[in-house]
């Protein structure tokens, strides 16, 4: 198959394989940029962010972004404007003056706090009650139409969700990166930061106490389960936690974000071997004071109270960071992954798909309208593009696309819009989202991010997704994988470390392994490359660095 990976606009645009590692279905390739440049155009006026929008676009099946600028975003050029003639324009161009008022109002009187209490109060149990009315309804009761229509309901569901999801991570992200920021001035790494932040997640750790609550309800009854259904039939209080948990968990997407990635109630075998290996403790509950004590001790008498604030911003954004993506995307995403299943099923019987999977080759129009008995796009078409798209999966993308773009100087721009920037900058650095052409010339290409205090050493499972990985992932043993989303809190009560090749401190996994207690180093570039699965490896966290100390 021909492939050309070209530049989808105008501008300088970055590889990220942090949520979608390639190969992405239609309805993805179409809702992420859709959620994400419309989320971002409404907020960041309202911030004080002076760009237009975060653009994604989709190249050969993998996922791109630019920095939309403000002004004259499609003749981007590689030159700067002069100093002089930005200072002007950014005070005199009305859109720039109004982001400057809005960036300090955003800097003076935070709006996270208000946010973060209403996703508690209203949004969140909004959001969950939408999320369930879906999932109650019984696909097999359905005539085709009536599954037509059930899959749009769910598309439109969401669209709306996935603008959600990226609109609150302007309240969980920014009080972060804006600790991060002025960490920064202080010198205070941004891994030492975010430590001082470990078990301020709640919503990260609860898949790990109710899985201990199933497997204390067990043995109480000294019953030893094979299957889900052992569990149920042990007792009234393990069936009785098993089905709260399940109630919550099992249509959501665990293993990655796109609609080809399987629900945890696709996996009955790894929700058991999860319950059985569950431990209720974590990482020590007092480390994290102990770190923000030492780093407020670093930190110049003066501004000693702005950091105090400032850890208490961050850390009350710690919860919606990792609660907000089960409950706006893998949640709704898996139940228009289980429709999706169910009419594939259906069209596979009747001959008008040659494989169930190829229902995932349809886009958002196609989808519904082949449900209720479209002829088009045939059988044949769907199988090509099932094949394209498995091809593109094996694909190696360059990092970067278009011709590079200047960024302005920091110090040309009114100092609200400059710390605004800058702390869009160090959220994308952080996330591991930057523009990386592989290992740094001056980094062994398996360090990274550690996350953990002990090293710890195993046989790695290596794999692309969590699906794969967890098939033959025994407890104990270190997953190493590209990434991995906040759904993986769901099973990592089997992992004994973790590897990842996308990510920094900010990251999904940074964070999970940072609430689970789970050694990790994260980022490490060329850990698909070079770590083989079955090899012996030795993760150490401290060192940022992950040895292979056995062949497999």
């Amino acid at each position: 198959m021909d492939t050309e990976f070209v530049a989808p606009g105008p501008g300088h645009w970055q590889l990220d394989r942090s949520h979608f590692t390639g190969g992405t279905t239609p309805i993805m390739r179409w809702l992420l940029p859709a959620a994400v440049g419309s989320a971002y155009r409404k907020q960041w006026p309202l911030m004080g962010i002076p760009a237009e929008t975060l653009s994604v676009a989709f190249v050969e099946g993998f996922m791109y972004t630019r920095l939309r600028p403000l002004i004259r975003a499609d003749r981007p050029s590689a030159k700067a404007p002069p100093t002089v003639l930005l200072k002007v324009a950014s005070r005199l161009h009305p859109e720039f003056r109004r982001r400057t008022r809005a960036a300090r109002r955003t800097l003076e009187q935070s709006p996270a706090p208000g946010v973060i209490a209403e996703w508690h109060s209203t949004i969140r149990p909004d959001l969950i009650a939408r999320n369930l009315a879906f999932q109650d309804v019984d696909l097999e009761t359905l005539e085709d139409q009536g599954l037509a229509d059930h899959v749009s309901g769910i598309l439109t569901h969401v669209r709306s969700t996935f603008e959600e999801h990226f609109r609150l991570h302007g309240y969980d992200l920014g009080p972060i990166g804006l600790l991060l920021l002025a960490g920064a001035d202080w010198g205070l790494a941004s891994t030492e930061l975010l430590s001082a932040l470990a078990g301020a997640s709640p919503s990260t750790v609860e898949p790990r106490e109710a899985l201990a609550r199933i497997r204390a309800a067990l043995a109480e009854t000294g019953v030893a389960p094979t299957s889900l259904e052992d569990v149920t039939a042990a007792s009234p209080r393990a069936a009785e936690e098993l089905h709260a948990y399940l109630r919550h968990r099992s249509s959501v997407l665990y293993a990655g974000y796109d609609l080809d990635s399987p629900t945890l109630g696709e996996a009955p075998d790894v929700i058991l071997a999860s319950i059985l290996n569950a431990r209720p403790t974590g990482p020590d509950p007092g480390a994290a004071d102990r770190a923000a004590t030492e780093l407020r001790s670093r930190v110049p008498d003066v501004d000693r109270s702005r950091f105090d604030d400032l850890l208490s911003d961050a850390r009350e954004a710690m919860d919606l960071r990792d609660d907000n993506g089960p409950i706006t995307a893998e949640w709704p995403c898996g139940l228009l992954r289980l429709a999706m299943l169910d009419a594939g099923r259906r069209l596979a019987a009747s001959g008008r798909l040659k494989d169930p999977s190829h229902v995932f080759e349809l886009d958002r129009h196609e989808l519904p309208a082949v449900i209720s008995g479209a002829p088009d796009p045939g059988a044949g078409d769907l199988a090509e593009r099932a094949e394209e798209r498995a091809h593109q999966k094996a694909l190696d993308p360059p990092a970067s696309l278009g011709r590079p773009e200047a960024q302005p100087p920091l110090d040309a721009l009114p100092a609200p819009l400059a710390m605004t920037v800058s702390l869009v900058l160090t959220v994308i650095a952080e996330l591991g989202m930057g523009d990386v052409d592989g290992p740094l010339p001056d980094r062994p290409s398996l360090t990274g991010t550690g996350i953990g205090t002990m090293p710890t050493t195993g046989v790695a499972r290596v794999a692309e997704n969590a699906e794969e990985a967890f098939d033959r992932l025994e407890p104990g043993e270190i997953l190493v994988t590209r990434t991995t989303s906040p759904a993986y809190n769901m099973v990592l009560t089997l992992v004994g470390g973790l590897v990842t090749a996308e990510g920094g401190p900010m990251s999904h996994a940074a964070v999970l392994s940072r609430e689970l207690g789970i050694p990790a180093v994260v980022g490490a570039a060329d850990a698909m490359r070079l770590i083989t699965d079955g090899d012996l490896v030795e993760v150490d966290p401290v060192a940022g660095r992950v040895r292979v100390v056995g062949g497999g």
